[in-house]
Order: structure tokens, then C-alpha cells, then sequence
């Protein structure tokens, strides 16, 4: 994963400095809604936004993704639009089983 320049709603940040804490992040760039909820106590959520031109080393110039899975080593696990079974399958398969939450709990995450 290049390390980006971002904005948040809590300001700049760098890719690599949300990475700092060892767990994935599954960092969301176009806004749409993506529940992780049965994994949010394994993997960080962040609403981004970036400007600029995405090139990647070997491959080039790529479009930009709707979101990425970064894996906390910086790798990029999985890029898409926010596909619920494809970005479900890859929570999973990185990062366990989902948790079930029960009512109580959905309303606070």
C-alpha cells in the first residue's frame, strides 16, 4: 500500500500511521456505507478521502478503489466497491469468523 496523504474527519493522517497499532484497516474512500460490524474488534474502520494520482510500484497508474483492506504489514488484502459477500469472504478468510452480535450490541456499533 502506497503511504497516501488522507484526509479524515479528524484531519491528515499518512497510510503507514494508521497501520502503527498492528491491526488491519479497512479504509473507505468513496463514502459508501460498509458494516464490518462482526469484525470491528479486529479491524479499524476509516472514512478517508484522497486527491491525487494512484501509482503503485511495478504496476503503474490504477484507478482508485472505493475502499481497501489493508493488512496490518501493509499489504492490501482486498480493493473494491464495497461488494458485502466478496468483502465478507475476505474479512473471514484474514481475519476470522464474524462475530454475531446480539441486539443490544448492534445498536452501539
Amino acid at each position: 500500500m502506497p503511504d497516501l496523504l488522507l484526509t479524515t474527519g479528524s484531519g491528515p493522517v499518512r497510510t503507514f500511521e494508521l497501520l502503527h497499532d498492528a491491526r488491519p484497516v479497512l479504509l473507505n474512500l468513496d463514502g459508501r456505507h460498509l458494516d464490518i460490524a462482526p469484525w470491528s474488534d479486529r479491524v479499524r474502520y476509516i472514512r478517508a478521502e484522497y486527491s491525487g494520482s494512484w501509482r503503485l510500484p511495478v504496476i503503474g497508474e490504477v484507478a482508485e478503489p472505493g475502499a481497501l483492506l489493508i493488512r496490518p504489514d501493509g499489504y492490501v488484502a482486498w480493493v473494491g466497491s464495497g461488494t458485502r459477500p466478496a468483502l465478507c469472504d475476505t474479512l473471514t478468510t484474514w481475519f476470522g469468523s464474524p462475530r454475531t452480535l446480539d441486539a443490544r450490541a448492534r445498536l452501539l456499533v
